[in-house]
């Protein structure tokens, strides 16, 4: 069965004619002029693939993202080595200028079908809607990169609506790995109000988030420019770095979810873990608009919460906060049905929900919560919260013998290195971790 292609550019004529003189692997439905129109096309339906004679500059990982999304494949035809390496790195196929109408005709056919899941071998292969996947970047070149195990895994710090201490979490948890001597990446990806810089004292202007997204997108973030972005945050135990957040809530669009997945991909090269810290918000309305392939506000959290090895899911142990979180956790099964989050309920207190409170909050969840375990109980500890947000530090710093510290470090960290018994009575995410 022939492939509808479509093209773009005008300095490569001769292609069109040899493709369409081979009578069968490829037929090609429309010549463009420019990228705009080429999108038009694919996103119409009209075509399988597209041939980037011209302007291959102009492709970035979100355009390459919208045509993969809609089952077009692109291959671009470049003679410089280094414009190649940047198209693989954000997921495009490439060829020389001079190639032979069969060879590209050939090269078509693979693309398509490494798109589509079904190659001509047989064998089985990501789908198209396997973003991350598609977008794999090149592998690391830099010399200088933080000495990591081995790929690295991702933890994404999720809660609903409200304060539930996501971000305190998050950090914390950054800290207590780097402290355990793992090379760390924090990120802040809360589309709608980032505080990570904050919470550690960062006078930070520079969204560093939005740089790395931006240099992803472009296909130019390799380990050495995400080592540049990423700012180091020390400790008296060990330093993490850090991609600061949006620094106001109108830049959502800069954290497009092919770039943000670039940025993930990258990170676990450079890092044993990244921390994400999410926006609260599962929602998928951008749906309803007529460009359903617009940005869309809450693709940041949505991705990286599909892109997790672990998701803890925090929640206040307060009235308000518990209702919110088993409602919370039912948007997060409908939205990413393969997570699989660890929940934690923070901010245990005596004064919210009566005496013994971890015993009263599990039985009141075995009893009326949702399938999911309650796995963690992260305690009430106001004084030595403020003083961690006062100082811009952590508690390992600030509160290093807190019970809340020695709960938070035992959510990640083997428990036999714990100088303190915490109220944590299931060690499943440290597992994960490990495992």
């Amino acid at each position: 069965m022939s492939i509808p292609v479509v093209t773009v550019g005008q300095a490569r004529e001769d292609v069109v004619g040899g493709l369409e003189g081979l009578h069968g692997p490829v037929t090609v439905v429309r010549r463009c002029a420019e990228l705009t129109e080429l999108l038009a096309a694919c996103q119409s339906g009209l075509a399988r693939a597209a041939v980037v004679a011209d302007g291959s500059e102009g492709l970035t990982a979100s355009l390459v993202d919208r045509l993969g999304a809609v089952g077009v494949a692109i291959i671009a035809l470049t003679d410089s080595t280094e414009e190649a390496a940047r198209l693989r790195g954000i997921g495009v196929a490439s060829a020389l200028t001079g190639v032979g109408s069969a060879a590209l005709a050939g090269r078509i056919a693979e693309a398509v079908s490494q798109l589509t899941g079904t190659p001509q071998d047989g064998t089985l292969r990501s789908a198209h809607g396997d973003t991350g996947a598609a977008l794999r970047p090149l592998p690391a070149e830099a010399a200088d990169v933080p000495p990591a195990s081995g790929a690295g895994q991702i933890i994404a710090v999720w809660g609903p609506a409200g304060s539930p201490g996501r971000t305190f979490v998050a950090a914390n948890i950054a800290g207590e790995l780097a402290a355990e001597g793992k090379s760390v990446l924090l990120i802040d990806a809360d589309s709608y109000g980032a505080s990570v810089a904050s919470v550690l004292g960062l006078l930070d202007e520079s969204a560093g988030l939005a740089q790395a997204c931006r240099l992803a997108d472009q296909g130019l973030l390799g380990a050495e420019a995400l080592l540049k972005v990423a700012m180091p945050v020390s400790t008296r135990l060990g330093t993490f770095r850090v991609l600061t957040g949006i620094t106001r809530a109108d830049r959502w669009t800069e954290l497009r979810a092919a770039a943000l997945a670039l940025v993930l991909e990258r990170g676990k090269e450079i890092a044993d873990v990244v921390v994400v810290d999410t926006g609260f918000c599962l929602e998928a309305d951008e749906e309803i608009n007529f460009d359903t392939m617009a940005p869309r506000r809450n693709a940041a959290t949505l991705r990286s919460l599909e892109m997790a090895d672990t998701v803890f899911a925090i929640g206040a142990a307060d009235p308000v906060g518990v209702p919110r979180l088993v409602r919370g956790l039912a948007e997060l099964e409908l939205a990413v049905p393969q997570a699989s989050p660890v929940v934690v309920l923070n901010k245990v207190r005596a004064a919210a929900v009566g005496r013994s409170p971890e015993r009263q909050l599990k039985d009141a969840w075995e009893r009326y919560g949702p399938s999911l375990p309650l796995n963690a109980f992260l305690p009430a500890d106001n004084a030595s919260a403020d003083a961690s947000l006062l100082a811009g530090s952590l508690l390992l710093e600030t509160a290093p013998d807190s019970k809340l510290r020695h709960a938070i470090a035992n959510l990640v960290c083997a428990p036999a290195q714990q100088s303190r018994r915490s109220s944590v009575f299931s060690t499943t995410a440290f597992r994960r971790l490990k495992g």
